[in-house]
């Protein structure tokens, strides 16, 4: 118990030193992010944008679409440009061939080598250059720089708007005609397109060759190349990561392990009767399983825009279901089934661990499950609507889509989606009350439990910090704490608390010892896993010192992923433990398959691409997709199926209890997702990878890439993958619904004895 305590003191000073250096670094964000100018003017006195023009530009942006129609500083989806580093490269071209065109008669192309290279160097000094007049608010552009400003500007305004010569390259985006209806949004998304770039590439105030984003994205046009902090940094966190691994593997092999207990000879769970708050969590994974399907079959549709942009099969799908929304529903419904699933597994299990059924329970989890339907086919049908109609800027952020990646939920819906989190957080707390009241060995992994649930939901008010005209730079900062802090952190912990609390129940692991490794292990996480959250935050107008945070601590965030092998051996050996257990041993093997793909999906995948000098080329490629897909449903989807069988386990009639069905569910789910990681994304990532180290982001991002020949074969690559996983959500649907139906296999005819005798 003296240890135990222990434990819990250092967890509570490491979330409090962690989250303190968190905020901190918020402020510094806050005060050093790359400002909005009053004005943006040329030499000649002529007014090129004004701030009002910038902020409604951002808000013109994510109403078109945001974060799936392209990406800002890297964050988005990856069909069209990043369109910060495709205004940097197209402004900078243009003012080249303009001096070219005026001093030698020619385009740039047939210039001398001596007369490339004196524009070139002539280019970066002026592209680089900070004319920001921080007394007057005031950029100032040359006569020849605002001139492209100008050229590029109608590029954009023609590209959103439907301007019939852009069709093609519209096709190529995956984006509609007529994107923006509104004339004043039309001529304000080119100043925050622009204010993207000139951060890009615009030293900061007393530096030299070091703009706001750290000279994200690569392109040596215009001197943007990685700083030396971004490849000492990653240099450091690899060497912190490989003598972290050494320490655990060191800790664990001198640390006594009592082993496992003899498992009873029976299921202490055989003879559990379901109360009604229990029974009513059913319905819950009968949704689930329909989000599952809803959310493949967006997937299926949003890959295939990459091939063709606004058709799918010859049929023009996109006038009413564009690659925006078909990409914001499948993010999406990704994190609302995981965690409809999880919340439903903590009303099943809170009435089962304390043998306690509060009043009113079962109304209490109708009610919320009632209330989370109504918030997920709403938000879903007015940002659906919001999107087809151009409902407006205003209509977009309070109750349509917001257009930021994994968050885009009208705000309304997300103060519904918190109140929500809340009131479950309270009838999970009604029921593990008395449990946590009585002394017990599992008090401690109960607690672990209901801690975290607070923080799911408390955390979730995390999506409701920005608003309609914040800094672009602060809501990365909240969103990320949102994504990364509360899907990636607090769920885990809270669905490893769970998963040890279920063994412990069926006396396979030990009380005690599960309440120390539990403990510990989110210790080792949340060490990482906090300051770790700056990772995504690298090049999107922060301070330099974040990426040394950043660095150091995601390094660590792979350390707990070092023994995951380990844990799934043994519990894989817990699955042999007696025959009794055979009858968990789909929800076991889910949980085994959890740490699989967390050391491919979250460790080497997440590893690839998490360090400074790697995000720096790789930040919005495909490598980022084949991460997001291994880790989010390799690791949290698994997981959610593997929660979910367990408490349709005791939910439902052994006898409907289908082992066929659930067999190829569990290996086309993991063989599928494989395939479509291994055979398509991963390919195509270093593809780009290549394209973004040998020229630059805004080519690895550019239709000559994104539609070339090796490209598009590569997203036909997904299709086996695609085909497999399917087949897969398919058997989890027919088993849901053998279990709702309650089909009960034919028994056979009874043979009257005079006729078996003879026989």
């Amino acid at each position: 118990m003296h240890a135990t305590r222990k434990l819990w003191t250092w967890l509570a000073v490491i979330c409090v030193l962690s989250f303190s250096v968190l905020g901190w670094v918020g402020t510094e964000i806050y005060v050093t992010a790359p400002p909005i100018p009053k004005q943006v003017v040329s030499q000649n006195g002529d007014v090129l944008f004004s701030a009002a023009q910038v902020q409604r530009g951002q808000e013109a942006w994510l109403a078109a679409g945001g974060q799936q129609l392209g990406t800002v500083w890297g964050h988005g989806s990856y069909v069209a440009p990043d369109w910060s580093a495709d205004w940097l490269h197209r402004e900078a071209l243009a003012v080249r061939e303009a001096w070219a065109q005026r001093e030698f008669g020619k385009s740039f192309d047939h210039l001398s080598i001596g007369q490339q290279g004196g524009l070139s160097a002539r280019l970066k000094a002026e592209m680089r250059a900070n004319t920001y007049d921080a007394t007057t608010g005031v950029i100032t552009l040359s006569a020849d720089r605002a001139n492209s400003v100008r050229q590029v500007a109608q590029h954009y305004i023609s590209l959103f708007g439907d301007d019939a010569s852009l069709d093609k390259l519209r096709e190529q985006y995956a984006m509609n005609s007529g994107s923006l209806k509104n004339p004043d949004d039309l001529q304000a998304l080119p100043a925050f397109f622009f204010w993207s770039a000139w951060a890009a590439a615009t030293d900061r105030p007393g530096q030299t060759d070091l703009s706001y984003t750290s000279n994200w994205p690569h392109d040596e046009l215009v001197g943007n190349t990685p700083t030396a902090g971004t490849g000492i940094w990653s240099i450091a966190s690899v060497i912190l990561m490989i003598a972290a691994i050494a320490g655990m593997i060191f800790y664990h092999s001198t640390s006594k392990d009592e082993g496992d207990p003899t498992p009873p000879k029976n299921d202490p769970l055989f003879d559990l009767t379901p109360t009604p708050s229990m029974k009513a969590t059913k319905k819950y994974f009968f949704v689930v399983v329909g989000l599952i399907l809803a959310q493949i079959g967006m997937g299926v549709i949003t890959a295939h825009y990459a091939v063709e942009g606004q058709s799918f099969f010859g049929f023009p799908l996109a006038q009413i279901l564009p690659f925006t929304v078909s990409r914001t529903i499948h993010t999406q419904f990704a994190v609302l089934w995981i965690a409809t699933a999880w919340l439903a597994t903590g009303l099943y299990i809170a009435p089962a661990i304390s043998g306690y059924e509060p009043k009113f329970q079962k109304l209490g989890v109708d009610v919320l499950f009632y209330a989370l339907l109504f918030i997920v086919v709403g938000s879903t049908a007015f940002g659906w609507l919001g999107t087809l109609q151009h409902m407006g800027n205003d209509f977009s952020f309070w109750i349509g889509n917001q257009g930021l990646e994994f968050t885009s939920m009208g705000r309304i819906w997300q103060v519904l989606l918190f109140i929500g989190l809340l009131f479950w957080v309270l009838l999970l707390g009604r029921g593990l009350m008395p449990a946590l009241k009585k002394p017990s060995e599992s008090r401690g992994l109960i607690a672990m439990v209901f801690l975290a649930a607070m923080c799911i939901g408390g955390f979730y008010a995390t999506s409701l910090t920005w608003g309609q005209h914040t800094h672009y730079s602060m809501i990365e900062y909240w969103r990320w704490w949102l994504v990364h802090l509360w899907v990636e952190g607090f769920f885990e912990v809270f669905a490893t608390a769970v998963i040890a609390l279920l063994f412990t129940r069926l006396g396979l692991i030990r009380a005690a010892t599960a309440n120390s490794a539990i403990i510990l292990e989110t210790i080792v996480f949340l060490f990482g896993g906090i300051l770790g959250t700056l990772h995504h935050l690298y090049f999107t107008g922060t301070p330099t010192f974040v990426i040394a945070i950043g660095a150091m601590f995601s390094a660590l965030e792979v350390v707990p992923l070092a023994m995951i092998g380990i844990e799934a051996f043994r519990n894989y050996q817990r699955s042999k433990a007696a025959p009794w257990v055979q009858a968990y041993k789909w929800p076991i093997l889910f949980f085994i398959s959890v740490g699989f793909w967390n050391v491919v999906g979250a460790g080497l995948l997440g590893f690839s691409i998490n360090t400074p000098i790697a995000l720096y080329y790789m930040q919005g490629l495909n490598m980022t997709a084949a991460h997001g897909h291994a880790a989010l449903f390799g690791v949290y989807g698994m997981l959610g199926i593997g929660l979910m069988l367990f408490c349709l386990r005791g939910l439902s009639d052994r006898a409907v209890w289908s082992e066929k069905l659930l067999s190829p569910t569990f290996w086309l789910l993991n063989i599928g997702l494989a395939m479509m990681v291994f055979m398509s994304l991963v390919p195509s990532g270093i593809y780009q990878a290549w394209a973004s180290i040998t020229q630059g982001i805004w080519f690895a991002r550019s239709p000559e890439i994104i539609h070339s020949e090796l490209m598009e074969t590569l997203v036909w690559m997904r299709v086996p993958g695609d085909v497999v996983f399917a087949l897969g959500a398919i058997f989890l649907a027919l088993f849901a619904a053998r279990l709702l139906l309650g089909n009960k296999p034919k028994l056979p005819k009874l043979v009257p004895a005079a006729q078996a005798r003879k026989v």
